[in-house]
């Protein structure tokens, strides 16, 4: 009998350790996801005081389309690369770079002046626009935001999902220039 329980308790402790070799790497794994996002959210949220506009998410954006008047919608990707091949219906393109661009460089915005980007943009420092690049983690549109504001645009917002939030959500994108 009590080698039976001993067999026993030692398969359960054997059970048990598997178990806890399963969700260990499991609760690491959320816990490195959950750090990972954290940094992602304190960097939009800091990116986001540091440039002075709003955030919208991708159904926000989707409601706007055809019903905000006079919105223009930047994607600040690579022409080429990105725009051509995937972006958000109506949208026009404007590049800027990854990093935080502070003080204009037209090296870094594909050639273009200050003078281009505000032509883009429009006379009306009210108009509704919205700036997006690919993905949470990049800050393209950030900077395109942050630029406009920089130029005295009072209705900016940065949608952070950009395409790859917009695709995943399912909503149509057009091709081409």
């Amino acid at each position: 009998m009590r080698l039976a329980c001993r067999a026993h308790f030692s398969r359960l402790a054997v059970a048990a350790l598997f178990m806890l070799c399963l969700v260990v790497p499991a609760h690491a794994d959320l816990v490195k996801k959950e750090l990972d996002l954290e940094t992602k959210a304190v960097n939009l949220v800091r990116e986001t005081d540091r440039g002075g506009y709003a955030l919208v998410t991708t159904e926000e954006l989707h409601g706007k389309l055809g019903t905000v008047k006079d919105l223009l919608v930047v994607d600040t990707m690579p022409l080429e690369d990105s725009y051509v091949k995937n972006h958000v219906p109506g949208a026009a393109q404007f590049l800027f770079p990854i990093e935080e661009l502070t003080e204009w460089d037209a090296a870094k915005t594909d050639g273009k002046t200050v003078e281009q980007f505000k032509a883009l943009l429009g006379p009306d420092l009210n108009r509704p626009i919205v700036f997006y690049c690919g993905f949470v983690k990049c800050t393209r549109s950030h900077n395109g935001a942050m630029w406009a504001v920089k130029l005295g645009y009072t209705n900016v917002s940065r949608h952070p999902g950009g395409i790859v939030g917009w695709q995943e959500a399912g909503y149509p994108i057009e091709t081409g220039k």
